[in-house]
């Protein structure tokens, strides 16, 4: 089995943990768990969407989050799902950027109200527009093995939107488990292949724990080379859009993990669960 010497964990709960929370979690709450993150040692977080509030309220202070991060010399990414969000975290000074498109048509069209090609089209005007303002760029291929409209999602639905992001030169590519119900074997099998046909893309694997598999595909991607994970303080997290999806995986329980192996992720247990603890006062 591979077991390599450190493996890069990107906390998501600001964000896409955050996001489907009907209770709307204040600005300085929000702050307050970003600034307990950040003593974590964790590399990278993403703090902001700038997404429309009427879409997800829970995002509407993102201008507030990203001058917040900025301010705090932090290293985090900001969702922008279209032209116009775009030029809103450009005004804001983000330097690092998150796209999205899914490998399902149907959940696609109910996420964002476009088909595919759509999506793929205005992401070629953004990729350039991003470029232009040296950002760093990823690209979210969401629904990358099942889907709860479609059912079982192919390889080459996933290929499709993966080989558009490469194309135009996106940093890394997250391959999400949207809905929670992937299992080993398709991810191994899946991240593989994704290496094999785009050895020169740094691909992410982001995890959620629906069926309570999530640890179980970190090490079954870390086999098929994956070193980058996207993990949620807590587990915070789930789709607006995906009926059913759970949370994402728990950061402290991905770190616990990881360190038990003797791979080193950077972060701070000790602090990891001083987050995790304020994050059960959020709704309060």
């Amino acid at each position: 089995m591979h077991f390599p010497k450190q493996i890069e964990i990107i906390e998501v709960g600001p964000r896409d943990g955050l996001q489907n929370e009907p209770i709307f979690v204040s600005t300085e709450k929000k702050q307050t768990l970003v600034k307990l993150l950040a003593k974590t040692r964790v590399k990278r977080i993403e703090t902001a969407s700038f997404i429309h509030p009427n879409a997800v309220p829970q995002m509407a202070d993102a201008k507030e989050m990203v001058r917040f991060s900025v301010e705090q010399g932090l290293s985090f990414l900001a969702l922008t799902p279209n032209k116009k969000a775009l030029e809103l975290a450009i005004q804001n000074h983000v330097s690092q950027i998150a796209v999205f498109v899914g490998a399902s048509e149907t959940f696609n069209q109910k996420n964002i109200r476009r088909t595919i090609d759509e999506s793929l089209a205005e992401c070629t005007e953004m990729f350039m527009r991003a470029k232009e303002e040296q950002l760093f760029i990823r690209g979210y291929v969401s629904m990358c093995f099942s889907c709860p409209y479609e059912g079982v999602i192919s390889y080459d639905q996933v290929k499709k939107v993966v080989s558009h992001f490469v194309q135009h030169g996106v940093d890394e590519i997250s391959i999400g488990d949207t809905n929670g119900q992937a299992n080993p074997k398709i991810v191994y099998e899946r991240f593989l292949k994704l290496r094999e046909d785009f050895p020169q893309i740094i691909f992410v694997g982001h995890f959620h724990d629906t069926n309570g598999l999530a640890l179980p595909n970190i090490l079954a991607a870390i086999q098929a080379g994956v070193e980058r994970f996207d993990a949620s303080i807590s587990g915070l997290g789930g789709c607006p859009f995906s009926p059913g999806a759970t949370g994402n995986v728990a950061t402290e329980k991905v770190v616990s993990m990881l360190h038990q192996m003797g791979i080193e992720t950077g972060i701070d247990e000790r602090n990891l669960a001083e987050a995790s603890a304020f994050v059960k006062t959020l709704f309060k």
